[in-house]
């Protein structure tokens, strides 16, 4: 019997209050891959929430291997850094075990991308409070990125968060950024991202990163796609083969 061959699949473990993932990343991907998603509890961004929204991540990659993805990403920034260095690697571990799939998740690709790009310092900007961009920014340096401002919006509740207006991230993304920053990096994947990054990579003449972007970048990397326009210098220019016109 005939099979179709001329598609790959990536797998999402999202946390179940995202209402924005699915739409910025799947609708960037090329036409012969498919996205699938699976669901973690998740309503607050807090310590306790993202710390817990992990118990769930053996089952739900479980069922993302049902479906025989290529590769599984956890776009979460806050809960992949929650528990400092070396954390991101251990979630990787326990999603590849479950899974027997390749997986990543938003910060380590974010240190990824950050090394693809020779960046060392950073601002760090995100709609969530002080105290998550704080953890996020403590294992940023910890693993040698000197994070050198930072901005929070406040909100705790995750479907307020995806409710925010794109404008909202450019405008963070203006406010925090000091000349001496190598990069711009907007956290938190239930953030609107990806219609304003071009644009703000254009105003400020500095690479501009996403929770979502860097999540999908390095899962293309991983499968070896072609490069993408509409994303930024890092999908345009930092995936396989020659750069995006």
């Amino acid at each position: 019997m005939a099979q179709r061959k001329d598609f790959r699949r990536i797998g999402l473990l999202l946390p179940s209050s995202s209402s924005v993932q699915e739409a910025d990343i799947g609708g960037a991907l090329p036409k012969d891959i498919t996205l699938h998603v699976a669901r973690m509890r998740l309503n607050n961004v807090d310590a306790d929430s993202t710390l817990r929204i992990v118990q769930e991540i053996e089952a739900e990659s479980q069922k993302l291997a049902d479906v025989d993805v290529d590769v599984i990403i956890f776009p979460a920034t806050a809960p992949s850094s929650r528990m400092g260095p070396g954390y991101d690697q251990e979630l990787i571990k326990r999603i590849s075990a479950a899974s027997g799939k390749p997986a990543t998740t938003a910060s380590t690709a974010l240190l990824e991308a950050l090394r693809v790009l020779s960046v060392k310092r950073i601002v760090l900007g995100a709609p969530w409070s002080a105290a998550v961009n704080q953890a996020v920014a403590a294992f940023l340096e910890a693993n040698g990125v000197k994070v050198l401002a930072q901005e929070g919006l406040g909100l705790v509740r995750n479907l307020e968060i995806g409710l925010l207006d794109p404008q909202t991230a450019f405008d963070v993304g203006r406010k925090v950024d000091t000349p001496d920053a190598d990069a711009v990096m907007l956290a938190c994947g239930n953030w609107s991202t990806f219609d304003i990054i071009d644009r703000l990579e254009d105003d400020l003449g500095k690479p501009v990163l996403t929770t979502n972007q860097v999540s999908l970048w390095h899962a293309l990397k991983m499968m070896g796609t072609r490069p993408l326009n509409g994303l930024g210098v890092l999908l345009r220019r930092h995936l396989g083969g020659e750069a995006a016109q």
